[in-house]
């Protein structure tokens, strides 16, 4: 039995997103920019907005950039700028990860990054399923005061990394939020929750649209991907989410 009341974080891309997934009934939205490099810290007009339209709580990723959570020096200051930042305009929660060379959590970095977020709820996202050693990460975590932590189970799905989610669930007791996330659907996620007892969930529930744009021009990309991807757009599904979400709370 979860020592926290039982949430479901959805994780959307800008302001549509957010929308979607309160209508559809999530308990909070995680809110990033870029979702096809796993989420980066969107820009302070769409946090404004966030404000100004959320009927939920939402947190903020702080992520300057896609690949690993090795940061420079001057890629660590704008984190906790972003940080502060976010902090004054009244944003609830950020979600944070650094991680050392070795494949440890950063504590000197984490704990910076909490000091400077107080009195903001801190998450800790998937870098945690890039350690080298779950457990010693999670007692990373909560020692430098982290709030929740979102994994897998160091797995590339939960339902792979089941064993881990129980087992990192049992470890923290209550004294972190355990998140899971992974691959989540109607499908799967009741057998998740009954099978790992996690304190909350989380997940993306997204849906491919065609662009409005009559005229394409055939000779110039601009994103460095296949030039079809440019005219198409990513959403947050409404039903999807509200499915999921009722099939999760079915497992109770």
């Amino acid at each position: 039995m979860s020592k926290h009341p039982f949430k479901i974080e959805i994780c959307v891309e800008g302001i549509d997103g957010l929308v979607a997934a309160q209508q559809a009934g999530a308990d909070r939205v995680e809110l990033c920019a870029s979702l096809l490099e796993g989420g980066l810290t969107p820009s302070l007009g769409v946090i404004r907005e966030a404000l100004r339209i959320a009927a939920i709580p939402f947190h903020v990723i702080i992520r300057p950039r896609g690949g690993d959570f090795l940061y420079s020096e001057l890629e660590f200051s704008s984190m906790i700028e972003d940080v502060k930042v976010l902090r004054d305009m009244g944003v609830v929660g950020v979600v944070i990860g650094c991680l050392t060379p070795d494949g440890k959590i950063d504590e000197a970095r984490t704990k910076a990054l909490v000091d400077a977020a107080r009195p903001m709820k801190v998450t800790c996202h998937r870098a945690f399923d890039m350690t080298r050693d779950y457990r010693e990460a999670l007692e990373a975590l909560i020692r430098t005061g982290v709030d929740r932590v979102l994994t897998s189970g160091q797995r590339d799905t939960a339902v792979e990394g089941i064993d881990i989610l129980k087992e990192t669930t049992a470890i923290a007791d209550g004294r972190i939020i355990i998140m899971g996330c992974g691959a989540l659907d109607a499908s799967n996620i009741a057998q998740v929750r009954t099978a790992t007892g996690v304190d909350e969930m989380h997940f993306a529930a997204l849906k491919t649209i065609k662009s409005g744009m009559d005229f394409r021009n055939p000779h110039v990309g601009m994103g460095g991907t296949a030039l079809e991807r440019e005219y198409e757009i990513t959403l947050t599904d409404v039903d999807a989410v509200r499915t999921t979400i009722a099939a999760a709370r079915a497992a109770s």
